[in-house]
C-alpha cells in the first residue's frame, strides 16, 4: 500500500514538472563545468612551465577554449635569448584561452619578476 502512495505520487504530473520548472537552464547551459580549487599547469611555446590557480573556475558549453578564473594567481616565464625570468601575477578575475595560449588578468591586476620589477593595473593581457 505505502509503495503505492509513493509510486503514485512520483507520476503526478506536479511532481514531475516542479522540479523541471525549478531549474535555471541559462545558468546550466552557461556554467556546464565549475571546479573549485582549481589548478592548471603546462608549458609555453618555448617549452617553459607555466602554472595557473584559482579560488574557482567554469567553462561555458559555447566557448569550451575559454577557462574563467575567480581569484587567479600563477607564473609563466619569460625568455629573451638565454636569459630567463620568472614572472608572478593575481588579479581578482582572468580568462585562459587554450587556443591563444593568452592570460586575461582583470581588476586588481599585480605582476611581479624575480628581478624585483612590479606592475600594478586594473587588466593585463599575458602570452603563454
Amino acid at each position: 500500500m505505502v509503495a503505492a502512495l509513493v509510486a503514485g505520487a512520483l507520476f503526478t504530473k506536479q511532481l514531475l514538472w516542479s522540479p523541471i520548472s525549478a531549474i535555471n537552464m541559462n545558468d546550466v547551459i552557461t556554467n556546464q563545468f565549475k571546479m573549485s580549487g582549481a589548478s592548471f599547469t603546462g608549458t609555453d611555446k618555448n617549452g617553459e612551465p607555466f602554472k595557473i590557480t584559482a579560488q574557482a573556475g567554469h567553462q561555458e558549453y559555447d566557448n569550451p577554449d575559454v577557462i574563467y578564473f575567480d581569484k587567479i594567481a600563477g607564473y609563466t616565464t619569460q625568455l629573451k635569448g638565454d636569459k630567463k625570468t620568472k614572472i608572478t601575477f593575481s588579479a581578482h578575475n582572468g580568462e585562459f584561452n587554450r587556443v591563444t595560449k593568452t592570460i586575461r588578468l582583470i581588476g586588481n591586476v599585480r605582476v611581479k619578476t624575480d628581478n624585483e620589477q612590479e606592475l600594478q593595473t586594473n587588466e593585463l593581457v599575458v602570452q603563454i
